[in-house]
């Protein structure tokens, strides 16, 4: 992929046959094809150089007075990267666990007890088939536009397929026998739910989270790219917009890697707490 993109970049900045340097007018052909899509190394660096770069934070110094005035200084806690790496992270695992916890608890219900069942499969169905990112004005006018916004985008973008995954981990994954060894030594109920059908469900659910992860960033992303003032959504937007295209791929390149160091460690948590799931 890096040699084949070299490749292109290269042959973006070949020179032009046509071009006459005896030219002078406004439509004379240009020394070389215009190259905004596909920088070169020297633009990837000053890419990073700005994405890195110390930007001013503001402090709190004491005086001798005893008052506190509050000063700018350069740090790398303000620069490009770390800011938007707070803000989307943050964001991100803020409504996953929200968007987790609320999806397991309803599809373990839903699994386990058939009249909460009966009640909200077919509003779990319908809520499914509405894309998060088609109800942004139903949000904006509830949660407003403040960070609640990206909680309630992700939170709510995950939970109907979370649902069902739990749901239908509860009641197909879980051996009767083993529900039926559990009544015959006199379980109850919510024994049987916390002792059998979570822990034979618990792959399943690490797994449906473990997929849940990239929907997620894409409902983040939007939100971001709409009303954020810092993150990556928001970055990728203005530089976008600005054709400073060494960025963009710079911090795609941070959320392809992110999220795939994600998918890794939850494959590894499945492995390790579930050693008896084969899949």
């Amino acid at each position: 992929m890096v040699l084949g993109y070299a490749l292109l970049s290269h042959a973006k900045r070949v020179p032009n046959p046509s071009y006459n340097p005896a030219d002078t007018s406004p439509t004379a052909a240009p020394r070389t094809v215009p190259n905004v899509a596909l920088p070169d190394a020297a633009g990837f660096r000053d890419g990073l150089r700005r994405v890195f770069m110390p930007r001013d934070v503001f402090v709190e110094v004491p005086q001798p007075d005893g008052s506190v005035v509050r000063e700018a200084r350069k740090s790398f806690f303000g620069s490009w990267y770390w800011t938007d790496n707070v803000a989307t992270w943050g964001r991100l695992f803020a409504g996953l666990s929200m968007g987790i916890a609320a999806g397991v608890v309803i599809g373990m219900l839903m699994g386990c007890y058939t009249p909460i069942e009966a009640m909200l499969r077919l509003p779990v169905d319908f809520l499914a088939k509405i894309p998060p990112t088609a109800m942004l004005a139903v949000f904006f006018v509830t949660v407003g536009t403040e960070r609640e916004l990206f909680w309630a985008m992700i939170s709510f973008g995950i939970l109907p397929t979370l649902i069902q995954s739990v749901y239908l981990g509860a009641r197909k994954d879980v051996p009767q026998e083993l529900i039926d060894k559990a009544r015959t030594l006199g379980a109850s109920q919510p024994d049987i739910v916390g002792s059998v059908i979570l822990r034979q469900t618990l792959p399943v659910i690490i797994e449906s989270a473990r997929l849940c992860v990239g929907p997620a960033m894409v409902y983040l992303i939007a939100a971001e790219w709409l009303v954020a003032s810092e993150g990556f959504g928001y970055r990728l937007r203005l530089q976008g917009r600005l054709n400073d295209m060494s960025v963009v791929y710079l911090y795609l390149v941070v959320l392809g890697a992110a999220g795939y160091a994600i998918d890794v460690a939850l494959r590894e948590v499945v492995r390790r707490a579930c050693p008896w799931w084969g899949k």
